[in-house]
């Protein structure tokens, strides 16, 4: 019998302007475009609707849940994962990683700068500007995300937070003009629009580029990540999956044992 394919329940952090969920709705509908048939669930982790929970409980079947970060840490490890098992049956989840960091979104990120910059030749200095993360895997992430921006635009690209985590993206904007830099560019390591994308806004560079939002890139993206969790969960199957012994007797209905 042939299994449906799984629900991918994508899971956005959630942020009071409204301009977040109506870019994640965008983003879920190039999803779709691109995947014709597959079921796509919206949901966020906090303040916006529907919750997680909510549209976990409105799911039949098999579900790949993929978090809409950017960077590993509390939401994508811990809350994310432990929620949907409790709404869900454990054997019918499979959870993605996080988008980031990925190349698909320095594509994007450099699409946003050069939409807002329309020169990035004038641009002295660029910065990764991103939310911050108290887990050091977080961290460690947007600072491999900057060095895929780096090599992407060919030239050094510095990183800074503007919630939890250092350096913070003030000091690091006038860390790189004390250096020479005139013009300073803030690339918004941002997948939506809200809180953070405003305290980017006042951070001292010239220009901050919009969120990544509803890019194809990062359409493409959530798609790789759906598939690479069930190409996991496949590999899992098999790997348990009863063998015949060799030269047992019995042929076809001899003993089983699990493979090794």
């Amino acid at each position: 019998m042939t299994m449906s394919r799984p629900t991918l329940l994508a899971v956005a952090h959630g942020t009071h302007d409204p301009a977040g969920p109506a870019t994640v709705r965008a983003l879920l509908d190039r999803v779709r475009a691109l995947r014709p048939g597959l079921r796509v669930a919206e949901a966020y982790a906090e303040i916006a609707a529907p919750s997680l929970e909510e549209a976990a409980r409105e799911i039949d079947g098999p579900v790949v849940a993929v978090p809409l970060l950017l960077a590993r840490g509390y939401h994508a490890l811990i809350d994310i994962p432990g929620r949907v098992h409790e709404v869900c049956d454990p054997g019918t989840v499979t959870m993605a990683r996080p988008l980031g960091p990925h190349p698909l979104l320095g594509d994007a990120l450099i699409d946003r700068l050069a939409a807002e910059s329309r020169d990035l030749a004038s641009v002295d200095a660029v910065v990764l500007g991103a939310a911050g993360s108290s887990d050091p895997a977080g961290v460690a992430d947007v600072r491999t995300a900057a060095r895929m921006l780096s090599r992407r635009l060919g030239r050094p690209v510095a990183h800074g937070f503007v919630a939890a985590g250092a350096p913070g993206l003030p000091e690091v904007v006038a860390r790189v003009r004390e250096a020479g830099a005139s013009r300073v560019a803030v690339a918004a390591y941002l997948l939506a629009p809200g809180f953070f994308h405003g305290r980017m806004a006042v951070a001292g560079a010239d220009m901050v580029s919009p969120p990544i939002g509803a890019h194809d890139a990062v359409a493409r993206l959530i798609l790789r990540r759906y598939d690479e969790a069930r190409a996991r969960t496949a590999r899992s199957v098999r790997d348990t999956r009863p063998t015949v012994l060799a030269g047992s007797v019995g042929g076809p209905g001899a003993t089983m044992r699990p493979a090794t």
